[in-house]
């Protein structure tokens, strides 16, 4: 899932750790956050939002690819 923590981190002068402070995770979780190798928790998604006083949809954008089976017709 892509998300703006690293975006939005930096624009309120935040370094991983104390963001990882403010919503209770090791500096090693957010920068996992960040380089997309970790999706959080629906908690942990809403406890970063609420720092950055956003809506979670503003924080983490929820890319839905396309099923390539969707709307194809199996014949026997």
């Amino acid at each position: 899932m892509k998300n703006r923590v690293r975006e939005l981190r930096l624009a309120h002068g935040l370094t991983q750790q104390e963001l990882g402070r403010k919503v209770g995770v090791s500096r090693q979780t957010i920068n996992a956050v960040e380089n997309g190798r970790f999706d959080p928790s629906v908690h942990l998604a809403f406890r970063l939002a609420r720092v950055f006083q956003l809506p979670i949809e503003e924080v983490f954008l929820f890319d839905v690819d396309p099923d390539p089976q969707e709307g194809t017709q199996q014949g026997p």
